[in-house]
């Protein structure tokens, strides 16, 4: 009998937590959200045999990063097709292995 109770101390305890649980994934949600925002960008260099960009950008929330301009590589060769020196461009970079990769980018409208 008396695991059982247990048990069932143990289900009430966890279904009492649920709602903490759920607003604190929300939260967290949250925060990845913000974290992800797009930032703006100036083409500078479209460099299609290298499959690079040179962008002067804003701040990088995710990444920590000031304003600058620097080089990224791009996740899809095919977005060099999309934009070319003098583009507004919104995007999402991230590091992998040590390396700057555009990983979302959308062409800004005049």
């Amino acid at each position: 009998m008396r695991p059982m109770l247990n048990a069932l101390a143990l289900g009430l305890s966890l279904a009492a937590g649920l709602p903490a649980w759920a607003d604190m994934q929300a939260r967290d949600a949250a925060g990845a959200d913000r974290s992800l925002a797009l930032a703006e960008g100036l083409v500078k260099k479209v460099d299609k045999a290298q499959g690079k960009l040179t962008l002067k950008h804003g701040p990088l929330e995710n990444l920590g990063m000031p304003g600058m301009t620097m080089v990224f590589r791009v996740q899809d060769a095919n977005w060099l097709d999309r934009v070319k020196p003098g583009d507004t461009i919104r995007f999402l970079a991230d590091r992998v292995n040590g390396v700057f990769i555009v990983t979302r980018l959308e062409v800004a409208k005049p």
